[in-house]
């Protein structure tokens, strides 16, 4: 097992548990120094993606789970990895219990764009899901986006 930080709609329990059966969410927590923002507006087919950058003032809402090596296999594929689109990174991840350190999944393109509504929305509905505190789900779901898909 290996544990894996999700910031995006993998912090949903009921997807990351289609996608990973076997991978149970063990907590939840923030990546401090890092900023949730979105990119690879060419790349994607509605809109920009989700990804996290680097930003020594802000922080990110991660669920945290423990991914067998045939769900990591499995995940690598739902999120494109296999195929350049996001790399993996290691991240230190503020738990209420203490710091764990976690891969995440990063997109391999330049910041900038905007994601859809509706995917905007996922991201949203993902993070409620995983009990993400209200002001950090407000703030997704307040975030500019594009009204129609591309």
């Amino acid at each position: 097992m290996t544990l894996y930080a999700a910031y995006g709609t993998n912090l949903d329990p009921a997807r990351m548990g289609e996608r990973c059966p076997h991978s149970p969410m063990s907590t939840t927590g923030w990546v401090t120094g890092w900023r949730l923002t979105f990119g690879g507006e060419d790349l994607g087919w509605d809109g920009a993606l989700s990804t996290i950058v680097e930003d020594p003032i802000d922080q990110v809402f991660v669920a945290v789970y423990d991914v067998t090596k045939e769900d990591e296999a499995n995940l690598d594929g739902w999120e494109a990895a296999d195929s350049g689109l996001y790399h993996k990174l290691k991240v230190r991840v503020a738990t209420l219990t203490g710091e764990v350190v976690a891969w995440t999944y990063v997109l391999d393109a330049y910041e900038g764009g905007l994601p859809s509504a509706s995917y905007l929305g996922v991201l949203a509905d993902a993070a409620e899901a995983a009990d993400a505190p209200a002001d950090y789900v407000a703030r997704l779901r307040a975030r500019p986006c594009r009204s129609t898909g591309l």
